[in-house]
């Protein structure tokens, strides 16, 4: 496990001494309650033997943490739906509204160590499935969390929180500084970081005062405070690459050039230029008067917390570079094949080289096309069922699939995918970028021919093996959910039909949904 903390603390046992009063009373098994009753004790023993739960305990948690911080460890995997905390204890429970949101944060930070203000934090499955809190007793925490959920459903923020960060948007353009820059951000890092808030429109790099700054700009001000309130003050790279992210006093942005310095990302055609892109007079005009105004950030998060903030996106661990790859270990080693893995690889990132162990057939090398793909892919698909077993994915010491010499018959063990013409991400700025979702059981299917019946489908995804509970066309046909039983049933599916030809000329597309039907 080479690039990733040994010493993480997910799901560990605790000693039987270690017991939570005061604000806590057992409400048998089934949901955790906030009251004043110091007489209460709960012993929570929760491990990764327990069964998942929506309920997230967090433990170990410095002095003077904030809600809005704790809030921001659950926030990129799905809605959070309560929180309570017990700072005496250091810890708190968080809710998030759905439990396959609960397991890909735990699985999540099963592989990178969560930290608050660089503190390594534990986080593991609660017994209890539901929180109930009293608001009377609660009060601070649930005003931040309304006033979030109310930025993640497009509302009007709460000024309850007391938080100048959930004032109202001013802007769709956020000015992003990158402090203790060791590692190179690139213009694409930014857009996968940031379009897991909203649609990315345009981007702006430049350099001011020895600093490397940007100026991004939403479709909606409503995602640019969402991404402000997650983001700032979180690192990218492990302690270093602090975002600090304030609004900026323009409200559009004007790119001339697509290139590695700008982008825009609604037309496409734009000529690429040379060199530094020149800055657009009302940019220039703006930056001085714009530069140093941050508001007071967040306590910086760890590197953990900020690639969460992208579900995953950013390479962690200096894994960056070119050539990220995976070891995939616990494999069906009777069923797995490179397709099969590149196939399920490839909705996280663009699967280069998989290579089925020789020796050991029950493990694979997959190389992405980079390290921020390898981390994405790890984050989601580590601890998924595939084929009835439960697979680990890892970063791997190897930097690169080396193919076998010529002449030699590995028996079709390793493959090479890097022309392969079902790469989701080739494209700059596709949309597929902003459609990435964990394993769920609904899956989202396009490209289906307008012949093709709701019964067709049907029985096409039951004869992957699955049962399938509900289907929804979209209004124009060419789109639909499928919901399978299980999220194991989906993955199979998905590996069985992504590309499937469905006749002239059209093959199915399918990929994970965050709906549900």
């Amino acid at each position: 496990m080479d690039g990733i903390a040994s010493d993480v603390a997910v799901g560990v046992k605790r000693s039987s001494d270690e017991l939570l009063s005061g604000s806590l009373y057992n409400s048998p098994n089934s949901s955790v309650t906030a009251n004043g009753s110091d007489s209460k004790k709960l012993r929570v023993e929760d491990s990764m033997d327990s069964p998942p739960s929506r309920v997230i305990h967090i433990r170990k948690l410095p002095n003077e943490v904030s809600e809005t911080e704790v809030i921001a460890l659950g926030l990129p995997f799905g809605k959070v739906t309560n929180i309570l905390m017990l700072k005496g204890k250091n810890q708190a429970f968080l809710e998030l509204g759905t439990e396959e949101a609960a397991v890909t944060m735990v699985n999540y930070y099963t592989a990178v160590t969560p930290q608050v203000r660089n503190v390594p934090v534990f986080i593991q499955y609660s017994n209890h499935k539901e929180l109930k809190t009293d608001s009377a007793l609660n009060q601070r925490a649930q005003a931040v969390l309304q006033a979030v959920s109310a930025v993640q459903e497009g509302g009007s923020p709460s000024s309850a929180a007391g938080e100048s960060v959930l004032t109202p948007a001013p802007s769709p353009v956020l000015r992003i500084i990158i402090d203790n820059m060791f590692y190179p951000v690139t213009l694409d890092v930014l857009q996968q970081i940031f379009s897991k808030f909203g649609t990315v429109m345009k981007i702006i790099t430049f350099t001011k005062n020895n600093q490397f700054q940007a100026l991004l700009q939403f479709s909606d001000p409503v995602n640019a405070q969402q991404a402000k309130l997650s983001l700032d003050g979180q690192n990218i790279y492990n302690s270093c690459c602090t975002l600090r992210i304030d609004f900026s006093k323009l409200v559009n942005l004007n790119v001339k050039y697509n290139n590695d310095k700008s982008r825009d990302y609604t037309r496409p055609e734009l000529p690429a230029g040379d060199g530094q892109p020149p800055v657009d007079p009302s940019v220039a005009a703006t930056l001085s008067k714009d530069s140093t105004s941050l508001l007071g950030a967040i306590s910086p998060l760890s590197a953990a917390a900020a690639a969460a903030a992208a579900a995953g996106r950013v390479a962690l661990s200096g894994h960056s570079g070119p050539g990220g790859v995976l070891l995939v270990s616990n494999l069906n080693e009777e069923m797995v094949t490179p397709q099969s893995l590149f196939t399920l690889f490839g909705v996280y990132g663009d699967v280069q080289r998989v290579k089925i162990l020789y020796n050991k057939k029950d493990s694979a090398l997959i190389q992405m096309s980079d390290g921020n793909q390898a981390q994405l892919a790890m984050s989601h698909l580590n601890g998924q069922k595939m084929y009835g077993k439960i697979i680990r994915v890892t970063l791997s010491k190897h930097q690169t699939v080396q193919l076998p010499r010529e002449g030699l018959d590995d028996q079709g063990l390793t493959k090479d995918f890097t022309s392969s013409p079902l790469h989701r991400f080739k494209k700059p700025g596709s949309k597929n970028f902003q459609n990435i979702f964990p394993p769920s059981a609904t899956l989202h299917l396009s490209n289906i021919p307008e012949n093709v019946t709701e019964e067709d489908l049907r029985l096409l995804f039951s004869n992957s093996g699955g049962t399938v509970k509900a289907f929804k066309f979209f209004q124009d046909r060419k789109m639909a959910l499928l919901q399978m039983s299980t999220v194991e049933e989906a993955i199979q599916a998905l590996i069985d039909l992504h590309n499937y030809d469905m006749g002239r000329g059209h093959r199915l597309r399918v990929s994970f949904s965050k709906s549900t039907i």
